[in-house]
């Protein structure tokens, strides 16, 4: 009964609402406020409101208030919400060729990453969930994602086995824990640091201001930087409500979201040096192990997208990239 009311509730919720001449777009998301990401779309709003001389504003709504990444999604889809931000692992489930930025050891390094992002290729991604009622409007830097376990530190793939692994509801993500000998347990961010302090799982895997900022380094102590994977966080907009604003409106806020991009970026590498320092004061042991043998271990991964022929023309198309 109260997850139908709750249901009820969101469906009731309209995407975009109008106080007088201000015209207020809601976006919500599962990080907290902390969160180099949510101190970006505050910096978006404000820079909207300049742009639109405050007839267009964000409402943010932060840490699953109204619901996980696919929870939201679904809402975007309905109409029911206007933003949100997702991680391009959990998009995949609604526009798959989302599915190549969950590969292990895709991008050679940072410059490599955005050069994908910001273009033609990135582009080409964002544009792929129109299909689904999904507007793709830019990728935030997430970092790279590494193992955190609660006995200890994952030096070698061998280390993971018999480990009950978390990992975003991504069906590549899960495939890269099995080769690697972990048993992947998609739970949601927000029943995390429960399942990891309840035993449900051993470990998972993460940037690092998000494990710092999530504190779940009060209950794993091991922090091992493998960085296997590179997976932007996405901001997603309902076409629903994208293709009811006005073309200068629409131009506003893509305005503000890509100078919110810019500033994020920026925000991220420093919070990024200072999560490490953080978690090493509060008692964890964080490791570098040898990328090669992590990299040796998943190639067969990318061999199995040999039949996909999209997915393995992108693969071909970011390793081109110069």
């Amino acid at each position: 009964m109260k997850l139908h009311i709750t249901f009820i509730f969101f469906c009731l919720m309209v995407s975009c609402s109008k106080i007088s001449d201000v015209k207020t777009i809601r976006l919500a998301h599962g990080l907290n406020m902390d969160h180099p990401v949510h101190k970006a779309m505050v910096f978006m709003d404000e820079e909207l409101k300049k742009k639109s001389k405050g007839a267009l504003r964000v409402e943010i709504y932060p840490n699953q208030q109204l619901g996980s990444e696919r929870q939201c999604l679904e809402l975007l889809q309905i109409g029911s919400l206007g933003m949100t931000k997702v991680s391009a692992a959990v998009m995949e489930n609604f526009s798959p060729d989302m599915k190549v930025f969950g590969l292990p050891f895709l991008f050679r390094d940072r410059e490599h990453t955005f050069k994908t992002l910001d273009g033609p290729i990135g582009k080409e991604l964002l544009d792929g969930g129109k299909k689904y009622w999904l507007k793709g409007l830019g990728y935030y830097d997430a970092g790279s994602r590494s193992f955190y376990t609660k006995k200890e530190s994952v030096l070698v793939p061998e280390n993971l086995e018999g480990l009950k692994i978390r990992v975003m509801e991504s069906i590549t993500a899960m495939k890269m824990i099995r080769t690697m000998g972990g048993s992947p347990t998609p739970i949601s961010a927000g029943e995390l640091y429960t399942a990891l302090q309840q035993g449900v799982v051993d470990g998972a895997e993460n940037n690092p201001p998000t494990f710092y900022l999530s504190r779940h380094y009060e209950v794993c102590k091991y922090f091992s930087l493998d960085e296997h994977t590179t997976i932007p966080d996405v901001l997603i907009m309902s076409t629903h409500l994208w293709d009811q604003l006005s073309s200068e409106e629409q131009g506003w806020l893509q305005s503000a979201v890509d100078a919110s991009i810019n500033y994020q970026r920026k925000l991220w590498a420093i919070s990024e040096e200072e999560a490490i320092e953080a978690v090493k004061k509060e008692g964890v042991i964080v490791t570098k192990p040898d990328k090669k043998i992590f990299k040796n271990t998943v190639k067969s991964i990318y061999e199995e997208y040999k039949d996909d022929k999209t997915i393995y023309d992108l693969i071909k198309r970011i390793q081109e990239i110069q």
